[in-house]
């Protein structure tokens, strides 16, 4: 193979910063999404309206963070689009994140090492999953782990902060007083449409050729925390579940942003919340409601209990 056709080569050229001699994962892995370094790009001067001045239906997911009484919601009309806003809540710098691919939404705290650093898409993926990058060091970092894979960083987490999926109207409900993510440019892209139109009912997911979960189809709907999952069919039917000091719940109302042409018109995938028994009452914690396949590419021990 030629110096120009192989990826590694020209990673190396365009970027010089990143030390390719440092790799948490085999570098064979890492794949063209299709776009260019951000060329998906995030979004790093957030700005907010009222929760009642937000053009946003009520059905459609956002991603709520609550930090200190600072209650922000992050519509995926947007993120679907942008991927990654840095921001600081309640004090605390995040990166909200959001790889359609998986429908994984996250949120991470920012700081590395001591400093804070901001993050923006390399237009790479593994397993189908977003490679961010952060551009204090120029290191990759898987989006669905938070971990730095490639460069400076590799091998260190960042920390996921608790963030809930749910309905815009939920969230309205919640926080009245809360603030909701506008778009940087209302016409630069057309927000509120989705352009992965039926993808969650595919058959496989795109650009992913690593192992397909057991008695669960590849882009059904999982709830994991950490190295845990449960299928969304199962929270669904029960409504509530409870394992260990985990109480997951499940109420409708929440659109798929991954299956119609128009988010608001997705069908309903309901809203889950999971919490942790914390003496008297329960607490958020940090959940993902992301594809089956996603789940089992990087816990492939695991097992997603589906029943």
């Amino acid at each position: 193979m030629p110096a120009s056709a192989d990826p590694v080569h020209r990673w190396i050229e365009a970027w010089p910063r990143t030390d390719f001699a440092r790799s948490a994962v085999p570098l064979a892995e890492i794949r063209s999404g299709g776009p260019e370094r951000d060329g998906i790009p995030s979004i790093d001067a957030p700005r907010f309206v009222a929760v009642t001045d937000a053009d946003v239906p009520d059905v459609e997911p956002v991603v709520s963070v609550v930090v200190a009484g600072d209650a922000r919601a992050y519509p995926l009309r947007i993120l679907i689009w942008h991927q990654i806003v840095n921001d600081v809540v309640g004090g605390l710098p995040v990166a909200v994140t959001y790889c359609p691919l998986c429908n994984a939404a996250i949120v991470f705290d920012r700081r590395v090492d001591g400093r804070t650093v901001s993050f923006g898409s390399t237009g790479l993926v593994r397993h189908s999953d977003l490679v961010m990058y952060d551009r204090q060091t120029e290191s990759w970092w898987q989006q669905y782990e938070g971990q730095g894979i490639v460069g400076a960083m590799a091998g260190v987490r960042l920390l996921a902060v608790p963030a809930r999926l749910e309905a815009m109207g939920r969230f309205e409900e919640r926080f009245p007083q809360g603030r909701v993510l506008v778009p940087p440019d209302e016409t630069s892209r057309p927000y509120g449409r989705n352009p992965y139109t039926g993808y969650d009912s595919m058959p496989t997911p795109y650009n992913y050729d690593g192992p397909l979960p057991e008695g669960i189809a590849p882009l059904a709907r999982v709830v994991s925390v950490g190295a845990r999952a449960w299928s969304l069919a199962l929270i669904r039917a029960r409504g509530t579940v409870e394992v260990d000091d985990l109480l997951i719940e499940w109420t409708p109302g929440q659109s798929s942003a991954l299956d119609a042409k128009h988010i608001a018109d997705g069908r309903d995938v309901g809203n889950v919340v999971v919490r942790r028994r914390q003496g008297g009452g329960f607490v958020d914690v940090a959940y993902t409601v992301g594809f089956a396949f996603v789940f089992k590419a990087f816990h492939p021990d695991a097992a997603i209990v589906v029943d």
